[in-house]
């Protein structure tokens, strides 16, 4: 799905460089690399404050605990995307309240939000999933209208943007992941959240680090969130090259659009208006997947289903009491949609031969 190899190929004096730093100095938590990258993040993304944190996960943890979610309250989110994003809202005790998702951007439906709304609701999550951003002018609309907080999980979408607007910026708080299959990874596990709320940005920072604002002196239970340094180090290196990457994956899609579109019982995803998107996944949807997927492996090009099953379905969410048929749409994306490779430094022989195989899979060469 992606060759990490020759990805991290052009960069990899730089990379090996900034590890002997790191192994110079010992430093290896927190310190100059961290607050680098936190700077350098910060100016890439558009906002006044980045906060390093352990993982995508831990990102949207953090940030919740530093939005006071607590036990009885709600959080609506999207029932179609990562287990992290409704896990985090269970984790501290809050019920997560799925509204299911639209068919063409697979991000929440906007038409259903304020539905899910009650006196217990604190706050929406919507996920920028795959790469596209959200409504989130719309979900921006609600939300203030009835006094919630907004989080944008965008794990899977740094440097994706709405009306010329990154994703991370909308709401009250975004989180990235840079888990190594991400458009920008690390070599290993990060992650961080940003804001421009100063107050908020120095919360999750306090939080990160059990709570203590010096060593040992806890005011607060917070937890051990800290991005490594040596990570921090890795990211600063492939920060510039992302938006190179960004248009490699693009032309990469357009490409699989233009020889993929009108083949019968294959749907190639859609760029919805005024937006960018940067296609962490190419996801599209099949008529006959698994026809698909077992030619794909046979010739051993990579693909994956993102999500073979909603969250609404999963067995920890069963207190929740959704059944079949709950979320439509969200049910038939689990049915439907297969990620194909999007790799930035794809040739064309490579992507003719991911072209051929879908159509000879779906039936029509």
């Amino acid at each position: 799905m992606l060759d990490l190899k020759r990805l991290h190929a052009p960069l990899r004096e730089e990379l090996k460089s900034a590890f002997e730093e790191i192994l110079d100095s010992s430093a290896f938590i927190n310190g100059p690399p961290v607050k680098r990258f936190e700077e350098e993040l910060a100016a890439h993304v558009g906002v006044s404050r980045a906060i390093g944190v352990s993982s995508g996960t831990d990102a949207l943890l953090v940030a919740m605990m530093a939005l006071g979610v607590k036990p009885g309250d709600e959080v609506i989110t999207s029932p179609y995307t990562f287990f992290s994003t409704a896990g985090c809202v269970a984790r501290l005790g809050a019920r997560p309240v799925f509204v299911d998702i639209e068919p063409d951007g697979f991000n929440l439906d906007i038409e259903k939000i304020e539905a899910a709304v009650t006196d217990r609701t604190v706050g929406i999550v919507p996920v920028h999933l795959f790469g596209q951003c959200a409504h989130m002018d719309a979900i921006g609309r609600i939300a203030k209208a009835r006094g919630l907080w907004v989080m944008e999980d965008a794990a899977q979408s740094i440097g994706a943007e709405l009306d010329g607007r990154p994703a991370g910026t909308w709401g009250t708080v975004g989180t990235f992941s840079f888990f190594p299959a991400k458009n920008l990874g690390a070599l290993g596990d990060g992650g961080a959240a940003v804001t421009d709320d100063g107050d908020l940005a120095d919360r999750i920072a306090h939080l990160r680090g059990h709570g203590a604002k010096r060593k040992y002196h806890h005011e607060e239970v917070g937890g051990n969130f800290r991005l490594d340094a040596l990570q921090a180090a890795m990211l600063s290196v492939k920060l510039p090259a992302l938006r190179g990457w960004e248009e490699g994956r693009r032309r990469v899609a357009s490409r699989y659009a233009g020889a993929l579109e009108g083949i019968d019982g294959v749907t190639v995803p859609r760029e919805l208006p005024g937006r960018r998107h940067v296609y962490n996944q190419y996801v599209i949807r099949l008529r006959d997947r698994d026809a698909v997927r077992e030619l794909l492996a046979e010739r051993g090009i990579g693909c994956a289903v993102y999500y073979p099953s909603p969250l609404s379905a999963q067995p920890c969410f069963a207190y929740l009491g959704h059944g079949p048929g709950d979320f439509p749409e969200a049910e038939r994306a689990a049915r439907e949609t297969l990620a194909i490779p999007v790799d930035p430094l794809l040739d064309e022989a490579q992507q003719e031969a991911v072209i051929e195989a879908v159509a000879r899979g779906a039936g029509k060469v």
